[in-house]
């Protein structure tokens, strides 16, 4: 019978996605306990990294380069400047350690694709779920100095989920299609690196894009971890509400890249063992 075939199918692909998931979250926390296996602090350095660096850039760029964000007061501290970095600094990171590790995501797990039958989808969201925690550690260490250094702690924080959900849709659909061009193309890696610290200085990063000219604008757009940047800070820090719609138009432009990189990806999958 056509409709009982139909709800069997049906049930099969949503136990295949429960399956997939339950290996996505298992391989994510095992991913996390190898990165502090055989270590004296062992997870706490998820939280002494983010700490160290907080107070490095708060005495560099407060101290040595007695650094002050653009839209502030003449009064501001360097405190201030350091946590409004830090805030885009996470986010930076999340981007660029996923994209980083993607050209070579299927050549380090070469077994899953020659040896047993495994949904290699799964690596890319394994390796941003892993980027994911670490940065949540660090918006964990955030928060706090952001009530120290600005005397309170704004309610719109709680939006942040809006605005890291599309950003990690980005993520995913430039992973899946790193993925699959760095097992082709090994060379691919090197490039990725270099184009990833280019983001760091083409976003509103040490600077808010306020203090940009006119006509260098259209470049911070094209970048994809400007609105995240800047709208994190909104929502963290500054106690605004985002701007709905032009984090409604990222959110529909992330998703579209999230299913040409998936797509992509399931396309070209089958020649992975060809090549490795």
């Amino acid at each position: 019978m056509p409709g009982l075939t139909e709800a069997k199918n049906s049930h099969g692909r949503v136990r295949l996605w429960r399956n997939n998931l339950n290996l996505t979250w298992a391989l994510i926390g095992r991913e996390i306990r190898s990165r502090y296996r055989g270590s004296f602090l062992g997870f706490f350095w998820s939280l002494i990294n983010p700490l160290l660096l907080l107070a490095v850039y708060t005495f560099v760029f407060g101290t040595i380069f007695r650094a002050r964000w653009a839209t502030s007061t003449d009064d501001s501290s360097s405190a201030e400047y350091a946590v409004i970095l830090f805030a885009g600094l996470i986010v930076f990171n999340l981007f660029s350690e996923t994209l980083n590790r993607a050209p070579t995501l299927i050549l380090q797990n070469s077994n899953y694709v020659t040896k047993v039958i495994f949904p290699l989808e799964i690596l890319v969201p394994v390796a941003v779920g892993n980027a994911l925690f670490h940065a949540l550690t660090s918006i964990a260490i955030l928060l706090p100095f952001v009530f120290l250094v600005f005397g309170h702690l704004p309610a719109t924080a709680l939006l942040l989920p809006l605005i890291i959900l599309p950003l990690l849709l980005v993520i995913l659909g430039m992973a899946w299609f790193l993925a699959s061009l760095g097992t082709y193309i090994r060379d691919i890696g090197q490039f990725i690196s270099t184009l990833t610290m280019a983001t760091l200085f083409l976003a509103p990063i040490f600077f808010p894009a306020t203090v940009m000219p006119e006509w260098a604008r259209p470049v911070l757009m094209i970048n994809p971890i400007t609105i995240p940047v800047e709208q994190a800070r909104e929502v963290l820090i500054f106690g605004n509400l985002p701007d709905f719609e032009l984090l409604g138009a990222y959110a529909i432009a992330s998703a579209v890249i999230a299913a040409l990189g998936l797509l992509w990806f399931t396309k070209t999958k089958d020649g992975f063992a060809d090549v490795l």
